[in-house]
């Protein structure tokens, strides 16, 4: 026996969305509810979310964890997809939507077993799509690692490896956070 899939609009899911317990992320018409991270998985992210927040009081910038969207456009498609990233920052000042970013600058995602595939794959190619996204990081939970993904002055992206000797900049906004501020209390 066969179910059609429902597809929700835009508005049908943000309007559930306001009213759930449980977050789901959209793709292009489908809801996905989204599993509880590790301990591990939110000491990092608060980590990297409090000591950025530190550093950027007073600035034009916002800081935000897990419970606020990005919303975007599938890559080669008109479809709108919205994310929760773990931790993600703006600083643009027409981002004035009271439930999703539309301009990210930078987004942080804590690799987990259970969506680290979909992390570099389906999130990486999306969320490059975004025309103010400069850093795309993913942070492993294992162990002191993370890959940066830039976007350069001519729209390529490049990706370095960063281990437990390295620094992270983040040049969009001009800051820079030690293997020690991210992974503090997990190893």
């Amino acid at each position: 026996m066969r179910s059609p899939i429902h597809i929700f609009s835009v508005a049908e899911y943000l309007e559930a969305e306001s009213k759930s317990e449980v977050r789901h992320e959209y793709l292009g018409g489908q809801v996905f509810a989204m599993a509880g991270g590790s301990k591990e998985h939110n000491i990092i992210t608060l980590n990297i979310a409090s000591r950025l927040r530190s550093l950027l009081r007073g600035n034009v910038c916002d800081v935000f964890m897990s419970d606020m969207k990005v919303k975007l456009k599938a890559a080669n498609q008109n479809k709108t997809i919205f994310y929760y990233p773990d931790v993600l920052i703006t600083c643009n000042s027409e981002d004035r939507d009271k439930y999703f970013v539309n301009y990210p600058c930078v987004i942080f995602e804590v690799l987990s077993p259970s969506t680290e595939a979909s992390d570099r794959r389906e999130k990486l190619v999306n969320y490059q799509t975004i025309g103010s996204l400069q850093e795309y990081v993913l942070v492993s939970q294992n162990e002191i690692k993370l890959e940066v993904y830039r976007q350069d002055l001519q729209g390529d992206w490049t990706m370095e490896i960063l281990g437990s000797e390295d620094t992270l900049v983040l040049n969009s906004i001009n800051l820079s956070l030690t293997m020690a501020d991210i992974y503090e209390d997990i190893f």
